[in-house]
C-alpha cells in the first residue's frame, strides 16, 4: 500500500513538474510575445492600409507601393484555401521574363485578369499556406491585432525572429516570409516581403530585369549554422 502510494505521489509530482514546465516555456516565449508588440506597432505606422475582407475572413495590409500584400485569416474555419498569403503584382516578373505556366502550382498560383482578393493588381502572383480549419474565437468582433495573436498561439511555428535584420516575420514556406522591424525607430526596413527567387528564376525571371524588387543574399539560420541564401525583397522604410 505504501509502495502504491509513492507511486502515486511521484506519478503526480511528474506531471506537476510537466505542466510547470509547459508554462514557463509559455511564458519565456519572448519572441511570440514581442511579435505581437512590434505588430501592434507595424499595425499602427500603416493605418489606413489595412484592408478588412469578410470574402476570405481575414485582413490585408497592402504595401505603400500597392504591389504586394501579406494576409492573415481571422476565422481558419472560413478563410478557405489560404490562411496565410502574399499577393503580388505579376507584371513586373512577367516584364523580366516570368512564364507563369513554368511556375510551382503546389503553393504559388497566377491570376490573369482578375482583382483577387486584395485588390491590388490585375494580374497577381500568390502564394499561400493553409494551417487548419480552426474556428477562432474573439471577445466581441475580430481586429487585426487580435486575428494576429490567434496565429502566435495556435501556429507559434510560423513566427520567426530574423537576427541580422532584427525582424520578426510570419512564414509562408519555402523561403517565403512577410518580415517587420522589431524596432521601427532604429531600423530601416520597417516591413519587408519577402520571396524565393528560385521557382521565378526557374521560371524564366531574369533577376536584374525585375522591377521594383532587390535581389541579394540574405544572413539566415540554417541546421545551427549562419548561411546566405539569395533572396527577391520589397522593402519599406514606413518612418
Amino acid at each position: 500500500m505504501k509502495k502504491r502510494t509513492n507511486c502515486v505521489l511521484f506519478g503526480a509530482a511528474v506531471a506537476a513538474m510537466f505542466f510547470a514546465a509547459c508554462g514557463l516555456v509559455k511564458t519565456l516565449d519572448v519572441v511570440g510575445k514581442e511579435s505581437e508588440t512590434s505588430f501592434e506597432a507595424l499595425l499602427k505606422s500603416v493605418e489606413g492600409k489595412v484592408k478588412k475582407d469578410d470574402m476570405s475572413s481575414g485582413y490585408w495590409l497592402v504595401s505603400p507601393d500597392s504591389q504586394a500584400t501579406f494576409f492573415w485569416g481571422w476565422d481558419y474555419s472560413k478563410s478557405g484555401m489560404h490562411d496565410l498569403m502574399l499577393d503580388i503584382d505579376a507584371q513586373p516578373f512577367l516584364d523580366a521574363g516570368l512564364d507563369p505556366e513554368k511556375l510551382p502550382h503546389e503553393y504559388m498560383f497566377y491570376e490573369g485578369g482578375s482583382m483577387g482578393g486584395s485588390g491590388i493588381a490585375e494580374k497577381l502572383i500568390m502564394i499561400g499556406v493553409k494551417l487548419g480549419s480552426d474556428e477562432l474565437k474573439y471577445d466581441s468582433s475580430p481586429t487585426p491585432l487580435a486575428a494576429f495573436k490567434h496565429l502566435v498561439n495556435l501556429y507559434r511555428g510560423s513566427i520567426g525572429y530574423h537576427t541580422a535584420l532584427d525582424h520578426y516575420g510570419v512564414d509562408l514556406g519555402d523561403g517565403n516570409m512577410f518580415e517587420w522591424a522589431k524596432d521601427m525607430s532604429t531600423n530601416d526596413k520597417d516591413m519587408v516581403f519577402v520571396v524565393n527567387p528560385e521557382p521565378f528564376i526557374n521560371a524564366g525571371v531574369v533577376p536584374e530585369n525585375l522591377d521594383g524588387w532587390i535581389f541579394t543574399k540574405v544572413p539566415v539560420e540554417k541546421d545551427g549554422k549562419n548561411v546566405e541564401v539569395d533572396k527577391f525583397l520589397k522593402i519599406f522604410d514606413l518612418k
